[in-house]
């Protein structure tokens, strides 16, 4: 329920003796409504301040969103909101070039930014300790930042993002649909017609002075809101942004966009050709923007369609194996929205096929009969979700910023969840009738190369040629750069009160009698419970003959029970608003279920019909390893999934089964029959080698009896086999892997290393690769990326777990800097091995682990990963407080000897997937024996074994 506290009321509030402060609401939750409690307060210069106060941990969350995104572009010069999220991190006047993030990561905290069509938000989560600095670090760019921006920084960010669409959208099968769907469906110049991250060549055409333009457009308080949530005062918070924020000038008035409807007359047919496998059938509907009166309706309306294995749309297409994976979706944003259709129709088939299916589907609707169920599914699913949202202060001041930036209300989340509950039978017909029904589209099909006989019918449209004259600057116009003028010094860096004290969860024990370990922490911050069963085995204890058998189990899993339908199954999780999921692992296997607590007992009868009566059906079977034998095949289209496998084969050998892609290969999915997976199911799916994690809103003594159906799971048995003898290699080599024509290449260097230790020398070389490559401001990632603009981000890490583990260092990069970016990081990796740690970097070191452990434990994730790790390890809770000790104690002599033993450059594999004709020129001049394989790991065109063990 909603309180207004008016302005005038201030004069009685002892605490508030600022001028420019106007309280205009305050809002407190009623009991157990669906409410975020906030205040909300203007500053003179327009600043829109939210605090949401909450005592729970002892962590702050912080976030400014401005209402700019690509959006607010003009033809001819797209991805300026995104490029200049990228320029936000590098340095403005009272804080250095890459200081931002060093700051905040020895801080103990976690730091980001993001960039979509309509918003540009930047955020950190810190001990709560760190309140001030965290306020100044973001007024510091909001206020003090083009000064800092140089020439030599607008090309280094310039690199980065074209590395990132490389990576993301160019380099990515499928990675261009939604770039040119949109671009058919909206009219020219409107701003939904471009990609949010732009196109190369405006990348290309763009000067920093442009760059700097934007900012003073678009970047000012009063276009900004400022979100503080967590362990805060909210008296400290409003002091605070009146002292970093007030004096900081406004920019031009900000005016909303206008919402023009989207319509198009006939048909549009464009297609690409695309490293793919799956021929993919996009169809585009114009929609509704975000919260008009038809976008919950039209939301629903997707669901019904095909949202769920009941719905037509997969019924008609995955069922019928005619394709891989089919739904539809309705996304909304601030000026417009779409109703779409995605089908990946399996290899080889025409996507006209297709098509007329999805059509015949769209209009056997007008006679469907809609359900009370079918509407109350989508509705009881979108309550979780947005329970479930509001885990953590990050959420909930995220869900804060939205709503106040799109809404000019905080106070929106009852109203969200009120226009879909108030969604009736009536309201899809008519939305179906008027978006759906009769409508033009856009029809993108995307086929393999050389496939061209699969598109659905020719193109008959043309994109419009983006001329960047036909865009007329006038909102870049007599700007001029403002600085605030201050009574202190904002080049000194705030500092910070005493750590935070940190509060390991409760937690609570059980042991069955067949062996099955229970750990539990009660958490009533959200009324939601998730519970995690893990069984140990996984692809590791697969026959080699069989790989990728633990999937297909699982898969099988997720179908029928002896009870319920696939169907019947997913229908009644929907009504529920809860998660059933069984997942594969190379470990493990992990039953996950999420509920709301008042329907736990329901969700819980699911799960047990899930996991121990699974139907195994033969048809059910058929289709779902065919899907699985389609995905294998698929992986031969990724390049990081085939730099992963290909790595792990040279890692553990021709004789492990480590060394097969825990999906198999085709050879070995083929050969698995559903008695197989029966036998595997009954040998493998045993208690005595499992444990279960709960944490939520349920007390053990509530808990216990409801998953009293455990104590009857039967030991099988199985004993768990022990770690092997990696593979070796005599000396460091390339193995390069042809991705004939990729514009980007994956690296992985590394070795066999040793198994997890949470406080032993596993933890201590996580700490000494902690400032190598184990954090962004590392020196792998600032050389690559911040330092070259090789790549989006790279990284270092050792990665144990009861096994021994691969230390790795790895990144995607530009083709063309292929062997440089070999070069650094075989540079990096040697000085850090040979010269070892600065004091700096083990003050660093010291300094952000140190703190991190106030944002350890707050969600329910974080919280069953922390019981997952002791119940795994055998550990107590003390353990954290042994590995502080050994932080604190560590010393510069200590991570030097560490870095000389567990980087030995002379015995690493380098693992490059990439063009051929174009890198294998560059990497042969490094001095290092170039071995090609393919896919699988094998030499092409020799005989020689890749280990000096395999020779006879």
């Amino acid at each position: 329920m909603r309180k207004i506290i008016f302005p005038a009321l201030l004069l009685s509030l002892p605490y508030f003796s600022f001028s420019q402060t106007k309280l205009v609401e305050k809002v407190e939750r009623k009991g157990k409504e669906l409410v975020i409690p906030y205040e909300k307060y203007k500053l003179d210069n327009g600043l829109t301040l939210i605090i949401h106060e909450d005592h729970s941990d002892p962590i702050v969350h912080v976030d400014v969103t401005y209402h700019v995104g690509s959006n607010r572009e003009e033809v001819g010069r797209s991805g300026f909101a995104h490029f200049f999220e990228h320029m936000m991190f590098q340095g403005s006047d009272n804080v250095a070039d890459e200081e931002h993030f060093r700051i905040v990561s020895e801080s103990g905290g976690s730091l980001n930014g993001t960039t979509n069509s309509d918003r540009t938000n930047y955020f950190e989560t810190l001990p709560s300790n760190q309140l001030e600095t965290a306020l100044w670090l973001e007024a510091d760019r909001m206020g003090f930042l083009l000064d800092a921006v140089t020439q030599k920084k607008f090309e280094v960010q310039r690199a980065t993002v074209k590395n990132e669409r490389g990576q993301n959208y160019d380099n990515r099968p499928y990675g261009l649909v939604n770039e040119k769907s949109y671009r058919a469906l909206y009219p020219y110049k409107h701003p939904y017609s471009w990609p949010t991250i732009g196109y190369v060549e405006d990348l290309d055409r763009v000067d920093v002075n442009d760059l700097k333009s934007f900012f003073l457009r678009w970047y000012g308080p009063n276009n900004a809101v400022l979100t503080v949530a967590g362990d805060v005062k909210p008296a400290e918070v409003i002091r605070l942004a009146e002292k970093y924020y007030g004096t900081i000038p406004k920019c031009p008035e900000v005016k909303n966009l206008p919402k023009t409807p989207v319509t198009i007359d006939k048909d549009r047919y464009i297609s690409y050709e695309d490293n793919v496998k799956f021929p993919l059938l996009h169809m585009s509907f114009a929609g509704v923007p975000n919260r008009h009166p038809d976008e919950a309706p039209l939301d629903i309306l997707s669901d019904i369609l095909g949202g769920n294995k009941n719905s037509p749309i997969y019924q008609n297409l995955v069922k019928n194996q005619k394709a891989v994976r089919a739904s539809s979706s309705s996304p909304a944003r601030e000026l417009g929205g779409a109703f779409e259709f995605d089908v990946f129709a399996m290899p080889g088939t025409k996507l006209s096929e297709i098509e007329d299916i999805v059509r015949k589907t769209i209009a056997d609707f007008e006679s469907w009969q809609i359900t009370d169920d079918e509407l109350n599914r989508f509705k009881a699913s979108y309550e979780s979700q947005l329970i479930n949202n509001l885990s953590s202060v990050s959420g909930k001041a995220s869900q804060l910023a939205f709503y106040e930036t799109f809404t000019g209300s905080p106070n929106y989340i009852g109203q969200d969840l009120e226009r879909y509950t108030k969604v009736t039978k009536e309201d899809v017909k008519r939305v179906y009738n008027t978006y759906l029904k009769g409508k033009a589209a856009v029809i993108l099909s995307v086929v393999p190369k050389g496939k061209t006989e699969l598109i659905s019918k020719p193109d008959n449209f043309k994109f419009p040629v983006i001329n960047p004259e036909d865009a007329d600057h006038a909102e870049y116009k007599n700007l001029t750069y403002v600085k605030a003028k201050d009574n202190f010094d904002r080049s000194k860096r705030p500092t910070a009160g005493p750590n935070p004290v940190v509060k390991v969860p409760e937690l609570w024990r059980d042991n069955l009698k067949n062996g099955l370990k229970i750990m539990g922490s009660k958490s009533d911050e959200i009324p939601s419970v998730t519970l995690q069963l893990t069984v140990n085995g996984g692809h590791r204890i697969e026959e080699k003959n069989k790989a990728g058998i633990t999937k297909l189990m699982c898969d099988m899993m997720n179908e029928s029970t002896q009870k319920y339908t696939a169907e019947e199954i997913s229908d009644k999780l929907s009504l529920l608003g809860s998660n059933i999921e069984v997942r594969a692992g190379v470990q493990e296997v992990t039953v996950t279920i999420t509920s709301l607590v008042k329907n736990l007992d329901a969700t819980l009868q699911l799960a047990e019909e899930i996991m121990f009566r699974p139907k195994f059906d033969a048809e059910e079977f058929e289709r779902v390893k065919n899907q699985h034998l389609q995905a294998i095949s698929n992986q031969s289209t990724q390049a990081t999934v085939i730099a992963n496998n290909v790595f792990n084969k040279l890692l553990y050998g021709d004789k492990s089964i480590m060394g097969i892609p825990a999906m198999g290969t085709t050879a070995t999915a083929t050969a698995i029959t559903l008695d197989d997976v029966k036998a595997f199911y009954a040998k493998s799916f045993a208690p005595e080698v499992a444990n279960l994690i709960v944490v939520g809103d349920v007390s053990k003594d509530d808990l216990v009896p409801k998953i009293g159906f455990l104590n009857n799971w039967k030991k099988t048995g199985i004993v768990l086999p022990p770690d092997e003898k990696a593979a070796t290699v005599d000396k460091t080599k390339i193995f390069l892997v042809d991705k004939t024509n990729a514009p980007q290449s994956e690296i992985r260097i590394g070795y066999m290393s040793m198994p997890y230790d949470a406080t032993g020398e596993f933890y201590k070389t996580f700490l000494m690769n902690y400032p190598l490559g184990g954090n962004f401001n590392s020196r792998i990632n600032l050389n690559l990326r911040e330092d070259k603009g090789y790549t989006y981000g790279a990284n270092s890490s050792f990665r144990g777990t009861k096994y021994a583990g691969p230390y790795v260092a790895q990144a995607g990069v530009r083709g063309d800097a292929t062997d440089s970016s070999v070069v650094e990081f075989i540079k990096e990796i040697r000085n850090y091995a040979s010269s070892g740690i600065t004091d700096k970097e083990l003050e660093f070191v010291k300094s952000s682990l140190g703190q991190a452990d106030a944002l350890k434990f707050e969600t329910p994730v974080q919280k069953a990963g922390f019981l997952k790790r002791m119940i795994d390890y055998n550990l107590t809770p003390e353990y954290i407080n042994k590995q502080n000790k050994i932080l604190k104690s560590m010393t510069k002599e200590e991570i030097d000897a560490l870095a000389k033993k567990h980087l030995p450059l002379d015995k690493m594999i380098i693992t490059v997937v990439g063009d051929k004709k174009s890198v294998y020129e560059g990497l042969s001049k490094l001095g290092y024996e170039i071995v090609e394989v393919d896919l699988d790991g094998k030499p092409v065109n020799s005989t020689q074994p890749l280990y000096p063990s395999d020779k006879k």
